[in-house]
């Protein structure tokens, strides 16, 4: 029992967490007569450290996600949204969910098309909200840095938030409310020709390189905003905002970050950096997932495709999920501690 918990806790720390990238820095930083120990030098490290990491994790997580999405067209994916009905169409919408993009921007256009191929409006809006949201990615960046209970349960909400939603607006009959030119759309369904393995290898690269030089610049104002807060913000300011004390600390976080654009490799140096200086995992998780889930230019983006009675109600379901996850994970924590 010993020795698995040994193996874990390297696999967790070294592999996933990297602390020895961390270590080998603070030791370059030391050997050229740095002082770590300094706030500036202090931020460079962190900075240095969580830009090397999170993008070699999402260089690597975006090329095996790549690679299994490459079995997942949206013609396929229709197709096989197509053969369930009921709740089972919103579960599997929203697991199909977890091997797009990852940003909501990303989403939307499968959103439109599957939408305008005829599936039920509440499988395709369970597929809209559980994309962003929760991803292979968002799976194994939370486990570096929370460990895997609290990611499995992130992820696990994530989907429930994701079939819930879908499913109350399939009960409402919101399909009035979608714009006409996604309801008239041609369903055209042209077969995806076969790939070979090579053929994936290299889309999952091609999709690798695009998405790195288009989350890059995310990354960089992420961690540098994570540097920030890592060593300048007092840890008290920290706890008092976002602490336990503050009751409203959930509902703040939230609403901090749905006009915020990023993915989830944009958000986790700001989760790690307050984290570390003592915010709730609850506040943290609310405050990722109102970024990655209802950015400002996703919002715009899907206006165009829904009458404001439909997107409010969709921001409402998101909201509400997401407010009620924050308090649930506060309450995880406090009974884990």
């Amino acid at each position: 029992m010993e020795t698995s918990k040994n193996l874990w806790d390297f696999f967790q720390n070294q592999l996933l967490g990297m602390k020895w990238l961390n270590e080998l820095i603070g030791g370059g930083l030391g050997a050229l007569g740095l002082d770590t120990t300094n706030r500036w030098m202090g931020s460079i490290q962190f900075f240095l450290y969580d830009v090397i990491k999170i993008g070699l994790l999402l260089c690597f997580l975006i090329f095996i996600i790549s690679y299994i999405q490459s079995y997942f067209p949206p013609e396929r994916s229709k197709k096989i949204l197509g053969r369930f009905h009921g709740l089972g169409a919103n579960v599997i919408a929203a697991l199909l969910g977890t091997v797009t993009p990852f940003c909501s921007c990303s989403s939307i256009p499968l959103f439109i098309g599957f939408t305008s191929a005829g599936l039920p409006l509440g499988v395709t809006f369970s597929f809209l909200i559980s994309s962003p949201m929760v991803d292979l990615g968002s799976l194994v960046l939370l486990m570096s840095i929370f460990g895997a209970k609290v990611a499995l349960v992130y992820v696990f909400i994530g989907l429930i938030i994701a079939i819930i939603g879908g499913t109350l607006i399939e009960k409402l009959h919101m399909e009035k409310y979608v714009e006409n030119f996604i309801l008239t759309a041609g369903k055209v369904d042209i077969e995806s020709p076969d790939l070979t393995k090579k053929d994936r290898l290299v889309y999952a690269k091609e999709q690798m390189l695009s998405t790195f030089k288009k989350v890059f610049p995310y990354i960089l104002i992420g961690v540098g905003i994570g540097a920030v807060i890592h060593n300048w913000i007092p840890e008290e300011w920290i706890e008092i905002a976002l602490g336990s004390n503050n009751p409203f600390g959930v509902i703040l976080a939230t609403l901090i970050g749905v006009p915020m654009y990023a993915d989830i490799f944009g958000t986790i140096p700001i989760a790690e950096a307050l984290f570390t200086k003592g915010a709730q995992l609850g506040v943290i998780l609310s405050f990722m997932m109102a970024v990655t889930t209802l950015s400002l230019p996703s919002m715009i983006m899907l206006s165009k495709a829904v009458k404001p009675k439909l997107l409010a109600l969709f921001i409402t379901i998101c909201t509400v999920g997401i407010i009620l996850v924050g308090y649930l994970f506060n309450i995880f924590q406090t009974v884990m501690v």
